[in-house]
């Protein structure tokens, strides 16, 4: 196997810490060409979808990929700006903030790019960016504070298949979670604050995550406790009582079970129940994106003033709020402890490369 390497790599170049952010990704385009490509590569991913792979090639390629494409580019096409993806607009906001605090600290000796794991800018080009740009120490993290096997572990999985490929690997640190991280938690809790300040309250706070098959939970993944601990704490920063808030699961797919309770199924129940009013917010999404906004903020608000709901608001996601990116990029520093740039100095570079030179 023939290793990527850099030919005529200098060795005068700077050595530089890494970090790369990633998220899950977005189509090119709210077009059915585009959402083909990125449902493809998205939903053949084993980690997404846990089935024997020579059924689940039929079900994908004859059956989702035929039908999905039109409907999801349709909604896509509901939520596209001028600027783009809501994910990407919003995930490139975050790491300009971030990259602005970290060069407060480093100078240039960080380099902070944004991969996602599906779709463009995918996570292969940006390592390949940062080997270029002298990266021989990365830290990566996923944006995804609650760890699960199909979100993280993809992730990692990404990264590893890269590296396989690689001359040289780099220093690696892996945030894998961060459910319970305090600035995180102190951040959700100020942000709602200040929407509750500006709208009012409501009967009931629902804190909604993304859905996983239950066989998930048991087997051992750790989501679904991990998802109930950032509701726990975030709902003691808040001082709610237990009849104030409540955890739902969000993004069926299939006929098996998922984790409960369902969103949908709340959004149903609640107005049978007394509750006349509900806000939802999606601590498990770091930016707002399609599901957030088309299924949470439409669909579920149509489910809830349907059966009855006077008053439904979903509370937007952190996105590049300044309590957000301050909080992230504390997590970063937190995570970069011990690395500290090379020595760049001219001499100590033009004695480097002078030591490969004499091999050549």
């Amino acid at each position: 196997m023939a290793y990527q390497g850099q030919p005529n790599f200098d060795h005068r170049q700077p050595r530089r810490i890494g970090v790369l952010i990633t998220n899950l990704g977005t189509p090119d385009a709210p077009e059915t060409g585009a959402l083909r490509r990125y449902l493809r590569e998205f939903l053949s991913d084993p980690r997404v979808v846990e089935v024997p792979r020579f059924i689940w090639f039929f079900i994908l390629n004859l059956v989702i990929l035929v039908i999905r494409p039109p409907r999801s580019a349709h909604a896509y096409k509901t939520v596209w700006t001028e600027e783009g993806s809501p994910l990407l607009v919003h995930s490139e906001n975050q790491l300009k903030g971030i990259r602005e605090r970290l060069k407060q600290q480093y100078g240039d000796d960080v380099v902070v790019k944004l991969g996602m794991r599906y779709g463009n800018p995918s996570i292969a080009s940006q390592l390949q960016e940062m080997e270029e740009e002298g990266v021989r120490q990365l830290l990566v993290l996923p944006l995804y504070p609650q760890y699960s096997g199909s979100t993280n572990g993809s992730t990692f999985d990404a990264l590893a298949k890269d590296f396989m490929q690689r001359r040289w690997i780099p220093d690696l640190r892996f945030i894998s979670h961060y459910p319970d991280y305090p600035p995180y938690i102190q951040a959700m809790a100020e942000h709602i604050r200040t929407y509750r300040q500006q709208h009012g309250s409501a009967d009931k706070l629902i804190f909604s995550y993304h859905g996983v098959p239950k066989r998930y939970l048991n087997n051992g993944d750790p989501y679904f406790c991990e998802c109930h601990k950032t509701s726990r704490l975030l709902a003691e920063a808040l001082g709610l009582s237990e009849d104030q808030w409540m955890t739902t699961f969000q993004s069926r797919f299939g006929r098996e079970e998922w984790l409960q309770p369902y969103t949908d199924f709340t959004m149903k129940a609640l107005p049978g129940e007394g509750v006349k009013s509900v806000q939802l917010f999606c601590p498990g999404f770091s930016a707002d994106c399609l599901e957030t906004i088309e299924e949470i903020d439409v669909e579920n608000r149509g489910y809830f003033e349907e059966a009855g709901g006077e008053s439904f608001a979903y509370i937007p996601a952190l996105n590049a709020e300044p309590v957000h990116l301050d909080a992230l990029t504390q997590l970063i520093e937190d995570n970069l402890q011990g690395w500290q740039p090379d020595d760049n100095h001219p001499d100590i570079l033009n004695a480097r490369a002078s030591r490969a030179d004499s091999l050549k």
